[in-house]
């Protein structure tokens, strides 16, 4: 396949598609962006690179590090994770309390903020230093050593993150959070503030690409049947 091809014409098409849309302002940060900024890098699992546009600057992955969370508390709590978080579409948004209530505590899926916020808090339960080992996981699968959180951006989320501590707090009611919501909710923030490039991402999820296994060392990430489950959640609730 031409992938050189392949980006080419979308890098196209774009160029002639107006731009309607806007920058994250619900936290403050982000609203700082440049707009303008778009990257797209593909790496296949043996080893080729392609890209176009700002695939080597930084940005925050936000949401996408709710990915590496799960997977991460996959490996530490099995098939125990699914009593505590659902794997089906929400149907309403991402912050949502309505149907977190409805549900006495246990989120839809793990991509949304109540789901994420759980897999935070199974984290904070398993790993003995939880900010510096989770930073040390998505590292060892990236391949990059210098990958880390960004305190501007965690500490500008910690002003505005409201909702995530009513979610938070609504789930520690229902007996769903077993650690000090405090602790849990930094460590949420601190993993959505996670800078990588396009490429570094593209790297980190070449694992789920080559059935748990990275290409690049060769090492298992996870079991077969777990990197179907986390493409399929990905597929239908990402």
């Amino acid at each position: 396949m031409n992938y050189n091809k392949i980006f080419l014409k979308i890098n196209r098409e774009l160029n002639k598609t107006e731009d309607l849309g806007e920058v994250a302002t619900y936290i403050p940060e982000l609203g700082n962006v440049d707009p303008t900024k778009f990257g797209v890098h593909l790496t296949t699992i043996n080893h080729q690179h392609y890209q176009f546009g700002d695939a080597e600057e930084k940005f925050s992955i936000q949401s996408i590090a709710k990915v590496l969370s799960l997977v991460l508390a996959y490996k530490q709590e099995g098939e125990k994770l699914w009593e505590r978080v659902g794997v089906e579409p929400s149907g309403t948004s991402f912050n949502s309390l309505f149907q977190l209530e409805f549900s006495r505590g246990i989120p839809r899926n793990p991509l949304i903020n109540s789901g994420a916020l759980v897999i935070s808090d199974i984290l904070v339960s398993h790993l003995k230093n939880p900010k510096a080992d989770f930073i040390e996981f998505v590292r060892s699968i990236s391949g990059n050593p210098d990958i880390d959180y960004c305190p501007r951006i965690a500490e500008s989320e910690k002003l505005t993150g409201h909702r995530n501590a009513a979610l938070v707090n609504l789930m520690k009611s229902f007996g769903n959070i077993k650690n000090d919501i405090d602790v849990v909710l930094d460590f949420y923030f601190n993993l959505c503030s996670i800078e990588m490039t396009c490429r570094e991402l593209s790297q980190t999820f070449l694992f789920l690409a080559a059935y748990g296994v990275n290409p690049f060392t060769n090492e298992r990430v996870l079991s077969i049947s777990k990197s179907k489950r986390v493409n399929a959640i990905m597929q239908t609730c990402g």
